[in-house]
């Protein structure tokens, strides 16, 4: 059975690979089809496609996006809620600039932009005084590709005093504290509801999954609550015309992931998956393998995007 990897990030976001390497990766890890899904952009798309051609991999054009779902609320620690944010994943995305997803993606650049200028000043007024935005830009390779692990790495580049020496424990611990929801330094993105994503992408053919649902929906319950919660949220995903779950993630271990599997196709939805790449930005997770190393994202899946994809193109 060939093996797939539907979430990958590159340069062009947050990875640390240019998608002339990714591709290359993938070929040297026997996968069959890799997606791109950068945060907010498919700029990398053109040049991922060529290299994927050169390399004998097949490409399937996508992105990952934050949404919020206020179906879903969350409570905070003090106990009121708030609209929930959602990673989703959108596979077979056209490229036409004029797209209302490409007009939604453009909204949700300069939402970015904006805030990790704001960022930078948060962060300076908190002691990282070393920090700037050009200098955030030479990591990222550009201003407008810059985000919250080139922050990470600038943060423990220009003021180990502060966070301490690079490690996987402390760069997790740094996400927690100061860059993650609730950190010192966190700044809330732009507001764009599912609906309102799933309406921009309505008879387009493109395919929508939820990223990493456990990460999104099961807060700090632990992992047997999976059971109980989930379904309920799956069943509400389909309704509002969600196509997949990431259920094979790449950082599950393999009876959770075999849970959301069931999970998933009980609901009547597509179980998706991959690594959530990020190259040495998440230098414990392998392309294609996960964090376990035992990641395998059946071909299959693809059939099944495909022809939702086709579906999709004619509702």
């Amino acid at each position: 059975m060939a093996v797939i990897d539907l979430h990958t990030h590159s340069t062009y976001s947050d990875g640390s690979d240019t998608p002339a390497a990714l591709a290359r990766r993938a070929r040297e890890a026997g996968l069959r089809a890799i997606a791109l899904t950068d945060h907010d952009t498919t700029i990398g798309h053109e040049e991922m496609a060529a290299a994927c051609a050169s390399e004998g991999v097949e490409f399937v054009p996508g992105l990952e996006v934050s949404l919020r779902d206020t179906a879903f609320p969350k409570r905070l620690p003090d106990g009121t809620t708030i609209a929930r944010n959602v990673h989703v994943l959108a596979y077979f995305v056209p490229s036409d600039p004029a797209h209302p997803v490409q007009e939604r993606l453009a909204e949700l650049r300069v939402d970015r932009d904006v805030r990790n200028v704001e960022l930078v000043e948060v962060l300076r007024a908190q002691g990282f005084t070393r920090l700037s935005l050009d200098y955030l830009a030479g990591l990222a390779g550009s201003v407008h590709s810059v985000g919250r692990p080139h922050f990470a790495r600038a943060m423990f580049e220009l003021h180990p005093e502060i966070v301490g020496p690079r490690t996987v424990a402390t760069w997790n611990q740094l996400f927690r504290d100061w860059l993650g929801q609730g950190g010192r330094a966190y700044i809330p993105k732009a507001s764009i509801t599912v609906e309102s994503f799933l309406a921009s992408v309505a008879g387009s053919g493109v395919v929508v999954s939820i990223a990493h649902p456990l990460d999104n929906y099961l807060d700090d319950q632990p992992l047997a609550a999976a059971e109980r919660r989930i379904p309920a949220v799956l069943d509400s995903l389909r309704e509002r015309g969600v196509v997949g779950v990431e259920a094979y993630y790449g950082s599950l271990e393999e009876p959770v992931r075999q849970l959301m599997v069931r999970l998933t196709r009980n609901a009547g939805l597509v179980p998706t998956g991959g690594s959530d790449y990020h190259g040495t930005y998440k230098a414990d997770i392998a392309l294609g393998r996960g964090r376990t190393g035992d990641l395998h994202v059946p071909d299959s899946v693809l059939d099944e995007l495909r022809g939702a994809h086709a579906d999709a193109r004619v509702a």
